[in-house]
Order: structure tokens, then sequence, then C-alpha cells
């Protein structure tokens, strides 16, 4: 296991040429990728895959990297101080916003993004891209159904805008309306399907395999998936009798001589629906073998027995996720763990929006062969 495997999906290829450079739309000003103390663990192996990639590309551009530059005051206020001048700077703000790591709240580290923001935005960076890859306050998309609760992601959303934030890059969040509370600034939603699809693609069409979604908001992912590697699919009846538990009615599929299961999800935080789901799938579905996918691990305590019992007792073999959220030890050490770095993924989509491209494409493989034909490449 390596906290530093890449995504590497196959469509996505950098080259370059005399004219595809010549095709490239005028950049946005010099280019500087920036982190803030929490974000630095993924923003420094971004920086380093952009440079690669450049020196790949045989390209004369340069990236300029700024360091964790967010502190606190003694009396716990948030500072941030630049170190150079960023006027005219096209720049890209990389934090972690929960970092169970850092020592840091999901507060703090939003109140250290959000300061950081208004210091490239006053000091005259002509962008400020905010990449988020966990989007954290993202499951308070609407109020809990028969209670007062506020719709906190609006108000998280009116933060970053007012800070400065001129577009926003995030990976899988919970909820796909998150885009609309941030009015007119692009919300570049980068999917998993993708990644997910090459994790998988060793049981394409085998016919003792189901992709399983454990609730109904990972239902689109996963017959999405199913699709892709030609394999049946099935959904989870899910309820909560209480917060941070939740309960399986039934699994709606066919199940005949299935003996592998697919789980997918968004995220794990309790671990609660993916015990459930699990333990349902081997005591009433016979399966024999489960492996897990899931794009943010919040890395508690409770998820973590929940998942060694599950490896231990109910067939168990592997859970795959992301460093949107930087992994602890103690999770990554579980020898069924695997986690998988997304700097590769980011390095290409600062690129594409450096360069006014389309990001979508570099998720779909049709765009990805009407790109290449056309002759319209990326950006270095």
């Amino acid at each position: 296991m390596s906290g530093k495997d890449e995504l590497t999906p196959n469509s996505l290829c950098m080259e370059r040429s005399a004219n595809q450079t010549r095709s490239i739309a005028p950049r946005r000003g010099q280019l500087l990728t920036a982190s803030c103390r929490s974000g630095s663990y993924l923003a420094r192996q971004v920086a380093e895959r952009y440079r690669r990639l450049l020196s790949e590309a045989e390209s004369q551009s340069a990236l300029l990297y700024m360091d964790g530059v967010d502190r606190q005051f003694s009396d716990g206020e948030t500072c941030a101080r630049l170190d150079r001048h960023v006027g005219g700077y096209d720049v890209f703000l990389l934090q972690a916003l929960y970092a169970p790591t850092s020592g840091l709240s999901v507060d703090q580290n939003y109140m250290a993004f959000l300061v950081a923001a208004r210091a490239f935005r006053e000091h005259g960076a002509s962008h400020v891209t905010a990449v988020l890859p966990y989007l954290a306050y993202g499951r308070q998309d609407k109020p809990t159904r028969f209670t007062r609760e506020p719709t906190t992601a609006k108000l998280m959303a009116d933060l970053t805008m007012a800070a400065g934030v001129d577009r926003l890059v995030t990976w899988h969040p919970h909820s796909r309306q998150a885009r609309g509370f941030y009015g007119d600034i692009p919300v570049d939603i980068l999917e998993g399907l993708a990644f997910f699809k090459e994790e998988y693609r060793r049981f394409q069409r085998r016919e003792d395999v189901i992709a399983v979604a454990p609730d109904a908001g990972a239902s689109k992912l996963v017959i999405y998936l199913s699709r892709a590697l030609g394999l049946k699919s099935a959904i989870a009846s899910k309820y909560r009798p209480e917060p941070e538990q939740a309960a399986i009615s039934e699994v709606i599929g066919d199940f005949a001589n299935k003996r592998v299961a697919i789980v997918l999800d968004d995220m794990i935080s309790s671990g609660g629906t993916i015990y459930a789901i699990v333990k349902k799938l081997v005591e009433e579905k016979g399966i024999e073998e489960v492996y897990l996918g899931v794009s943010h691990s919040l890395c508690t305590e409770l998820a973590q027995g929940r998942l060694e019992e599950l490896h231990a007792d109910y067939h168990l073999k592997e859970v795959v996720v992301t460093d949107s959220i930087p992994q602890t030890g103690a999770f990554q050490a579980l020898p069924f763990v695997q986690v998988r770095c997304l700097a590769d993924i980011l390095a290409r989509v600062i690129n594409r929006i450096h360069y006014n491209q389309s990001v979508s494409e570099l998720f779909d493989e049709s765009s990805t062969t009407r790109r290449s034909l056309s002759g319209q490449q990326e950006g270095v």
C-alpha cells in the first residue's frame, strides 16, 4: 500500500507539438499554486506532478508554489501572509478543509482558506481558484426533515465568494446541488467514475460480480460503473433510526450466482452505512468477497473499528480511498486499505483551467478520442 499511488487513467495523456502549442488560448496570468497548512500534504505533490508533466512535455512554462500561507496568532486568530508579489497571477489555492492529521478543526481550516483567498485577491491576483478536494459542510445542503436548521452549505459558498474566489474545484462532493450555491462562478465537480472504472476494471464482465449502491445517493455512480464494466447492479434501501446510525431494510437486485460485490460510496464517516450493507450482503445474499471504493475517508476511530470487524468476519477484502482528506497513519496501516493520490488529476485540471480548456474532457473517454483526432491537447 502506498499513499502516493497516482490516479492515471489511460485517457488522461499529456502531449505537445508546435502546432498544438500555437492553438493554446492565452494564459490567465503567471501560474501560481499555493496551499494553506492543512492542504500542504497534497499541494506539494500536485506541484511536483505538474512540474514533471511540464518536463515530459518539454515545456518552458514555469510553476510557482507557495506553501502554508496561513498562521495563527497567540489568541487563535487566523492570519495569511504572502512572501512575494502576486499581482496578475493565476492562483490555485489548495486546502484540506478536514484534516485529521493536522490537529486543526474544520472551522479553523475553513477560516484559513477564506483568509488566504482574501489575501491573494486584495494583493492583486487576477484569478483565485479554490481547490477543495473534500468540500466540508457539503452534507448540510438542506435542513433535516422536520427540524429548524440552516442550509449551511449555502452559507459557506457565500463566504467563499465574498473572500474573492472566482472558481471552485472539488472532488466527488456529497451533493451535486452544491454547484447551485455558488451563483455565477464556475464549479468543477470532478467525478469519481473514471477513477473507479480503472480501479475495478479487473472485474469487467464477470458474471459472478455485482456492483452495489449502499443508498440512493450512490445509485447513479453505481449504475454508471456497472454499465461501463458490463456488470449487474443493486441498490440498498437505507434509513437512519438515530444520527450516525444506519439500517438497511432491503437490497434490491438480482444476486443469483453472485459471489463478489463492489460497494461504492462518496465517503466513510462513522462507517455505519458500510457496516450495515456489507453484513447484509454476506448474511442474506451469500456474498463471499466485498470490495469497497470510497472517495473520502474521515478516518474516525469508529469507522476504523467497523472496517476491521468487516475484514475479519464479513469478507471485506479491500478498501480503496483517495487522499482528498489526509489519511491518518493508523488508517493507512490497515493491511486491506489502499490510498490513491489525487495529485495527477488535480495537476491536469489546473493545467486545463489555466489554459482555458475543457475540464470535463479529462473524464470523458469519447471526448478524449475527439480531442486527439482534432489536435486539441492540454496546454503544456
